[in-house]
C-alpha cells in the first residue's frame, strides 16, 4: 500500500510542472504600429510600390494606345506594315510584363526592399519578445494578431507594451 502511494505521489510530482507552464500573447500587429521606423518603412514601401504600378500602368496604356491605333490603321497598311505593328505592340506588352516581375515578382525589388528595411524591424521586435519571454519564465507567447483560432484571451495575460518598453518605446 505505501509503495502505491509513494508511486502516486511520484506521478503526481512529475505531471505538476508540466500543468504550471507559463505562456503570454502579444499583440504584433498593435507593436508594429507603435514602432515608428516600421510605420516609416512601410510608408516608403507604399510610395515605391505607388511609383513602379504607374510606371507600369503608362507602359501598359502606351501598348492599348498602339493596338487601337493599329486596329484602326490596319485597312490601310501593308502586310510587312501589319506585321511590324503587331511585333511592336506585343515588344510594348512583353515589357509591361517583364517591369511588373521586375518590380512585384517573388525575388523583385519590392521583396528586396521589404527585407532590406522590415526584417531588422521584425528581428528587433523578436528579440525583444524572446527577451521577455526568458526573464519571466515563459513556455509560450502567441500572436493575438495572427492567432485566428484564439476566441478568448485575458488582457492580464498580454505583454505587447512590456516588449514596446523593451524596445525603448513607451505606451
Amino acid at each position: 500500500m505505501k509503495k502505491y502511494i509513494l508511486l502516486l505521489i511520484v506521478a503526481l510530482a512529475s505531471v505538476a510542472p508540466a500543468m504550471a507552464q507559463k505562456f503570454a500573447m502579444v499583440d504584433m500587429e498593435y507593436i508594429f504600429k507603435n514602432v515608428p521606423s516600421y510605420e516609416m518603412a512601410n510608408e516608403q514601401l507604399n510610395q515605391l510600390s505607388q511609383r513602379w504600378q504607374k510606371e507600369i500602368e503608362a507602359v501598359t496604356k502606351e501598348a492599348e494606345t498602339m493596338y487601337s491605333n493599329y486596329l484602326a490603321d490596319k485597312v490601310f497598311l501593308t502586310e510587312e506594315q501589319v506585321k511590324k505593328r503587331e511585333e511592336a505592340i506585343v515588344a510594348k506588352e512583353k515589357e509591361a510584363t517583364e517591369l511588373r516581375y521586375k518590380y512585384f515578382g517573388p525575388e523583385g525589388e519590392l521583396y528586396q526592399k521589404r527585407q532590406s528595411l522590415l526584417k531588422p524591424i521584425q528581428d528587433d521586435v523578436y528579440n525583444a519578445v524572446k527577451k521577455v519571454a526568458e526573464e519571466r519564465g515563459y513556455q509560450a507567447i502567441f500572436d493575438r494578431a495572427s492567432a485566428s483560432d484564439i476566441v478568448y484571451a485575458s488582457p492580464r495575460i498580454d505583454i505587447s507594451n512590456d516588449v514596446l518598453s523593451r524596445l525603448g518605446y513607451s505606451n
